[in-house]
């Protein structure tokens, strides 16, 4: 069993954590499309986490939280609160495992992510999509069922599972990065990443992208305090929470920047990845590329790596 993390991994355990979690996860690929690189005027390499178990990087960080809790802890089952991805990370660890998981989901979570739940032989309970009434619904939950929560992003065993997309696509790509891109929301998987380009990289850049209507992630990294949005309606449901505390002070330390785009370069940039590289993504997976296109002048001549984060979309409700 992996150690519980009381701060962020170390290269030690962020090496321990990638050997815990390979029975759990796929090693993705790493793709490249000239096309791409013709239009960016740069050389594009994009981990493939769509490809994922459960379609998204999440699985990453519920194993690797769920197998630092002790048998006794598991035996009762794995919590959590999430809009579909790390929902379904938690509710596939949990069947593998052999315990039950309890799921608190949004009303208006996507269908495929909630069918994908079910899938996993999880409880799902509903609740009013803000962060209050989330936790308020979980804590009913875990005060029912004394399930152990697995939080979305605010828990560095999860952070160190999320690094290992960065670790793989490091080591995957047989050149030097210049910077390696991924969304944020709860900033798990960009804290991840900055670790990991910090101990195994550590003179390629980390930036995010984010998407305006829920800047959150750029006022706090600014501010240097968590910040709210007034509302989080975006069409990257994935990227609806904001940081915490943890999130927030890895990404201050170790991120280079944090670059807006708007819904209409999310939506391009989402149709440019389905039409150049014939795969699925989500919303939230597009926006780095968005966020490259915007900032190409800066990125000209570079090799850039994108974490492609998921691929769990509604097909019969595109954006474009």
């Amino acid at each position: 069993m992996l150690s519980k993390l009381y701060k962020p991994a170390g290269r030690a355990e962020l090496l321990a954590t990638h050997q815990a979690i390979i029975p759990f996860i796929h090693r993705t690929p790493v793709l490249t499309c000239q096309s791409i690189d013709d239009l960016l005027g740069a050389q594009y390499f994009f981990k493939c986490e769509n490809f994922q178990k459960i379609g998204a990087f999440k699985m990453r960080g519920g194993a690797s939280a769920a197998l630092r809790l002790s048998e006794s802890e598991r035996a009762k089952g794995l919590a959590t609160h999430s809009s579909g991805n790390h929902a379904q990370a938690v509710a596939s660890s949990a069947r593998a495992m052999g315990v039950p998981a309890y799921i608190v989901m949004p009303v208006d979570a996507p269908k495929v992510k909630v069918a994908a739940v079910r899938g996993y032989g999880a409880e799902i309970t509903f609740c009013p999509n803000t962060p209050e009434d989330r936790q308020a619904e979980l804590d009913k939950v875990v005060d029912r069922t004394e399930a152990a929560f697995i939080h979305p992003f605010d828990d560095y065993g999860v952070i160190a599972g999320q690094a290992t997309a960065a670790m793989e696509l490091i080591e995957q790509v047989d050149v030097k990065l210049d910077a390696i891109m991924c969304p944020v929301g709860g900033g798990g998987l960009l804290a991840g990443t900055a670790l990991a380009s910090h101990y195994f990289s550590p003179q390629t850049r980390v930036i995010a992208g984010e998407p305006e209507q829920v800047d959150d992630a750029y006022r706090s990294f600014h501010s240097g305090q968590v910040e709210r949005n007034i509302d989080n309606r975006t069409v990257a449901d994935g990227l609806r929470t904001t940081l915490s505390n943890r999130t927030l002070g890895i990404i201050r330390e170790h991120v280079d920047d944090i670059w807006l785009v708007s819904e209409a370069e999310i939506v391009e940039a989402m149709r440019i990845i389905w039409e150049r590289m014939k795969i699925i993504i989500e919303p939230s997976c597009a926006v780095p590329l968005a966020a490259a296109f915007k900032h190409k002048e800066a990125l000209s001549g570079q090799r850039i790596g994108i974490i492609l984060t998921g691929g769990n979309v509604d097909v019969n409700k595109l954006p474009f």
